[in-house]
């Protein structure tokens, strides 16, 4: 088997296998795992509110998984883009409330994406500095970057910019919303679904641009794959650890597009809900591919809302067991792959 066909291969064979397993478990607790999945597609796929939850939770975590791709293709493991999101969802929050009313829609709403970017991108090139002028293990410095990100915007939210007897902050201006894809298109009925999913899938395809079809991508993966060789032939690895921590970071805090001037309209105590964390397993999903992720973060999505649907009926923890099979299984079978590869 080709390498090209052993890499779409490995995804396949893990979502199945952990759907097996899962079917198994389902069995065990007394329920009909046929009838069960049976129900949860339809109440996804089979209504027009359940598919816009889906493409609503997908949206999300398409940005939060590129947030993860673009630095592990520079051998980088950005635990942190749970944090780069809170932080940019309360940028973006903020901004949203401050802005005159009077201002077109078109600069407010990108005036917030932009406060969220930078936002992201600036958490996320803390543990980029880290790495490079301190020798700091990315993984270490996101992690708890996370935990000082829930510090700051918990201490801001519930001190200074919480409304009187609520969690969250002041509504963002009605100039600032981004629209539900229902009032421009008539399609997915009072869902959360907004534009704000073309938006990941563009960015998605400017970070497939950029890592594949790019010079600057080519060194980006060189100084991944081969760092000592990268300096050799004239490649600063730290500036593109740097550039892929940051870009990183600015697509995670692009998630704020989607919950807050898409959905929510203002910034609330864990309205995250841990999706950064998830984002780390769609991106796995998908081989840290740009395209592949809106194939993964789909998959994931109708786990997420699939999961709600059916509890009733199985708990939703049988949902979260099948994620974290599904990754796991990646990892054992990309593992036995490059075995095989080398044999």
């Amino acid at each position: 088997m080709s390498r090209k066909n052993l890499r779409l291969f490995i995804p396949i064979l893990s979502i199945l296998s952990a759907l097996v397993v899962s079917s198994l478990i389902i069995f065990m607790a007394g329920r009909d795992p046929v009838l069960i999945f049976q129900k949860m597609f339809l109440a996804t796929f089979g209504s027009p509110y359940g598919t816009g939850q889906v493409l609503f939770r997908m949206t999300t975590l398409v940005f939060v998984a590129l947030a993860v791709a673009l630095p592990f293709h520079v051998r980088l493991f950005n635990i942190g883009a749970e944090g780069q999101l809170q932080m940019g969802a309360f940028a973006a929050a903020i901004t949203g409330a401050i802005l005159p009313a009077w201002m077109p829609s078109i600069t407010a709403i990108s005036l917030c994406v932009t406060a969220a970017m930078a936002a992201g991108a600036f958490w996320a090139l803390l543990a980029g500095v880290l790495k490079v002028r301190f020798g700091v293990n990315e993984v270490i410095a996101t992690i708890m970057l996370n935990f000082i990100a829930q510090g700051i915007t918990g201490y801001l939210l519930t001190w200074h910019f919480a409304l009187p007897s609520t969690v969250h902050t002041a509504p963002i201006i009605d100039a600032t919303t981004i629209p539900a894809l229902y009032t421009v298109t008539g399609w997915f009925a009072n869902s959360p679904a907004n534009l704000s999913t073309f938006l990941a899938a563009g960015v998605a395809l400017l970070f497939q641009v950029i890592l594949f079809q790019s010079r600057f991508g080519y060194e980006m993966r060189a100084a991944g794959l081969q760092p000592e060789a990268a300096r050799y032939g004239g490649i600063n690895a730290g500036m593109h650890t740097l550039t892929a921590m940051g870009l990183g970071g600015a697509a995670a805090g692009l998630g704020a597009a989607n919950i807050v001037l898409g959905y929510k309209h203002y910034y609330e105590a864990g309205m995250s809900g841990g999706i950064g964390f998830t984002g780390i397993a769609v991106a796995l999903l998908a081989g840290a591919h740009p395209l592949w992720i809106l194939l993964s973060a789909l998959f994931f999505g109708v786990l997420e809302y699939g999961g709600l649907t059916v509890n009733a009926y199985i708990p939703k923890d049988i949902f979260m067991i099948i994620e974290a099979l599904t990754i796991l299984l990646i990892i054992a079978f990309s593992a036995l792959g490059r075995r095989l590869e080398h044999e």
